[in-house]
């Protein structure tokens, strides 16, 4: 994938690898699918040659419902520290690919200096539930300050537009240092360590591999509902029958559902969902107050099957090679619901 371009808030950057655009700003829709496209490639600097530059000082803190892991901090309070200011949802594939290599420079630079603030800005309106971003910071193994941003309030004073978004500040309270979506971890670490006074270099680290992902993000509420099979529309509830043949990069729906803004519900008894696509992964975001069972084909083949209770990320088919597949999810319970398709 080639380097994308971008101006942020007047800053000109270079993006490298998957990320999430917030759907609310008006982007080239050909961007959609940088989201889930991070290819290793030569990076934009040499290894370890980060460019620090004072890009402003960094907005306070604003609008924050809630402090998980840490009583409230300002940035006053930060001075004198190293502090990356990292923007994530936890349902987004591309935040939680991320998630791992922030956790880890949590805890190694912790004692040097650094302090990361986890600014957990919601996509979907079960993020914004305390109790679910609580779970999540369990599950991920998150031990930095985390700061709830349900009304977007840290998020516009950054003028941020992606998850997920790495902000480096320095000790006088400068932003010198951006990066958006996954990659070029080591520029990251590398920054870090530069402001700390650390002078040997991090091995160079882009991720993972996922340039044979040929399908895109797929959402099922109508806000952003793009990959339907042309042979169906959305409905506030209508009872739908799998079509004779499915395209690629498309869904379809069989038994009665309802679509909504941000999702679709299975309404009434069972119901499926197939899908066409190319990658080595599926994902699915999903949600069930009562714990619903997902019986999974891939191109006839049974798989193992999902249980879907609670708001949040789920895999439902892992490979270890990209290609055309047609997967079959069967749903057991109405009141499922699904939100988006994501894929490695």
């Amino acid at each position: 994938m080639k380097k994308i371009i971008l101006v942020v808030s007047g800053v000109l950057v270079f993006v490298a690898g998957g990320l999430y655009i917030d759907h609310r700003m008006s982007m080239d829709s050909s961007l959609d699918v940088l989201k889930q496209s991070s290819t290793p490639q030569e990076s934009s600097q040499p290894v370890g040659k980060v460019a620090l530059s004072d890009i402003g000082k960094a907005p306070e803190f604003a609008g924050i419902s809630a402090w998980l892991n840490s009583a409230p901090l300002t940035m006053a309070s930060l001075k004198g520290k190293v502090v990356l200011v990292d923007f994530w949802t936890y349902s987004c594939i591309n935040c939680i690919r991320t998630l791992p290599y922030v956790t880890k420079w949590y805890d190694t630079y912790k004692n040097q200096g650094l302090v990361v603030v986890g600014v957990h800005t919601p996509e979907f309106d079960f993020e914004k539930d305390t109790g679910n971003v609580q779970d999540a910071i369990k599950r991920f193994g998150i031990h930095y300050p985390v700061a709830q941003d349900n009304s977007y309030g840290t998020w516009n004073a950054y003028g941020n537009q992606y998850w997920p978004a790495e902000y480096l500040i320095d000790q006088n309270g400068n932003i010198v240092y951006t990066h958006f979506g996954e990659g070029e971890y080591d520029h990251t670490e590398n920054a870090i360590r530069e402001l700390l006074g650390m002078s040997a270099n991090v091995a160079p680290n882009n991720g993972v591999d996922l340039s044979g992902i040929e399908s895109p993000e797929m959402y099922f509420g109508t806000n952003r509902l793009q990959y339907l099979a042309p042979q169906q529309s959305a409905s506030a509830q209508t009872s739908y029958t799998f079509p004779a043949n499915l395209n690629l990069n498309n869904f379809a729906l069989q038994g009665d559902w309802k679509f909504s803004p941000q999702n679709i519900q299975l309404s009434d008894g069972s119901g499926s969902i197939e899908l066409k696509f190319h990658a080595s992964k599926v994902h699915i975001v999903a949600s069930s107050s009562i714990p619903a069972q997902l019986t999974i084909t891939v191109d006839g083949k049974e798989q193992p099957s999902v249980t879907v209770q609670g708001s949040q990320l789920y895999t439902l088919f892992n490979s270890n090679s990209p290609a055309d597949h047609v997967i079959e999810i069967k749903v057991n319970q109405s009141g499922f619901e699904a939100f988006t398709f994501t894929f490695s």
